[in-house]
């Protein structure tokens, strides 16, 4: 039996997921969630009391997801942390319902702000300017100048993405980052470092 629940519980912040990933967080209603998931209304408010607390649900699972490739990232060489997060993200945007709903949305299920893209973007500018803080920067420019960087192109891949789908295929972002890499490292003796 618990089981069964579980199942409808993830079949409902599933469809809600789909719904809003292919469209918006307002095509997220009642009626649509629960045609989508093949539940009754009942079921929808036995897990969740509303469809707000629903979104809400997809904006969580989306957030760990999204947490986790930054930490996977950034546990690297700090030269390289940008474009895999970048990379990562491109993956997830392209395949992952759950996360590219989840960048629509606020903690509290709402398509208002702070979204979970603001949350995102916060995060990966702290985590590569600290990177580049924390390593050798007598050859280098500012670390906020590639954390700024790293926030363009994640946030112009993820907003590209969602009227051309092709944003979010992974050799898409590689070429970007071929180009736009020499911009900020060199190569010096085999390791890479800010110009």
């Amino acid at each position: 039996m618990q089981m069964r629940s579980e199942r409808t519980r993830e079949a409902l912040i599933r469809a809600t997921a789909e719904l809003i990933a292919d469209g918006r967080p307002a095509d997220a209603g009642l009626v649509n969630i629960c045609r989508r998931a093949g539940v009754s209304r009942g079921a929808l408010y036995h897990h969740f009391s509303s469809t707000a607390a629903l979104a809400a649900a997809v904006h969580e699972q989306a957030r760990d997801r999204l947490e986790e490739i930054v930490d996977t990232a950034f546990s690297g060489a700090a030269a390289d942390a940008p474009e895999r997060f970048c990379l990562a993200l491109t993956e997830a945007l392209g395949t992952d319902t759950i996360v590219r709903a989840g960048m629509e949305l606020a903690p509290d299920g709402s398509a208002g702000p702070p979204r979970l893209r603001d949350h995102l973007v916060s995060l990966l500018r702290d985590r590569v300017a600290a990177a580049y803080e924390a390593s050798d920067r007598r050859h280098g420019a500012p670390p906020e100048n590639l954390a700024d960087l790293a926030v363009v192109v994640a946030a112009g891949i993820e907003t590209l993405g969602r009227s051309d789908p092709a944003w979010w295929d992974v050799g898409t972002s590689r070429r970007l980052w071929a180009l736009l890499s020499p911009l900020f490292l060199q190569v010096d003796g085999g390791h890479s470092r800010l110009p």
